[in-house]
């Protein structure tokens, strides 16, 4: 299933670089701060309806070019949600890294807590 604020963020960064148009410039045009509006690009705060007008009218497109859904749906890998969309091939490389990374780090500790667990004596 994809998400709805990644699809629209998305779509919004796409747009914001064809027209040549920075993140800070829209956040001013519509009001609000730069720290907001890097969460809702980000996918980290949700775009309300009065904020997805009033992006529509600063980039002067429709509601439903900012709601397009791709034919390539926007990948949903939790590590690029939390930093954000990766630019650089070595950034993404080093991301599938920590991923693996934290995915041995989870299980060693599903291990240890099953063993320590059996090493509790039997109650009869």
């Amino acid at each position: 299933m994809l998400d709805a604020n990644l699809v629209m963020a998305d779509n919004i960064l796409s747009i914001l670089k064809s027209q040549g148009k920075r993140q800070a410039e829209l956040a001013d045009g519509i009001g609000v701060s730069r720290a907001t509006m890097s969460k809702m690009l980000s996918g980290g705060r949700t775009i309300n309806a009065m904020e997805l007008k009033k992006i529509a009218q600063y980039l002067n497109c429709s509601m439903d070019a900012i709601m397009q859904i791709p034919e390539v749906p926007v990948e949903k890998d939790a590590i690029q949600a939390i930093m954000g969309k990766v630019e650089t091939e070595g950034a993404r490389e080093a991301l599938r890294v920590a991923d693996k990374v934290s995915d041995l780090i989870v299980f060693h500790n599903r291990v240890r807590r099953n063993g320590m667990k059996r090493m509790n004596p039997v109650e009869e």
